[in-house]
């Protein structure tokens, strides 16, 4: 409780003199530096055959393969008009999608897991 205290006072102290205090690591924060973690969503996969046909690697990282996909949606228009939230599959999609007809914007991420292969 007082660490949170502490960082006020820093806090008010600045604002009422105008100079800026210098930042001091915190025991997580110089825990948090020591190890970096790697995002497993930022992290390139290989990924399954129709998805590399998708997306065009052989390996993408889950958050690309979605802004890939939503590039594909927006450039053709596969949004349902008056629910935004539903997309039409057209056949490119399809094959990603387990040649489901709809999707919901939602479901984006669950169905594409089965196409990243784990790598060890």
């Amino acid at each position: 409780m007082s660490r949170v205290f502490e960082g006020c006072r820093v806090l008010m102290k600045t604002a009422r003199t105008g100079v800026k205090a210098a930042a001091t690591p915190t025991a997580a924060g110089a825990a948090g530096a020591a190890k970096p973690k790697s995002n497993p969503v930022l992290r390139p996969l290989p990924v399954s055959p129709a998805m590399r046909k998708f997306v065009g690697a052989p390996e993408i990282s889950r958050a690309e393969v979605v802004k890939k996909i939503w590039e594909h949606i927006k450039l053709n228009q596969l949004q349902n008009p008056t629910n935004k939230r539903e997309i039409h599959c057209d056949e490119k999609l399809k094959t990603i999608f387990n040649g489901r007809d709809k999707v919901g914007m939602l479901e984006i991420a669950r169905l594409i897991t089965p196409h990243f292969q784990k790598s060890s």
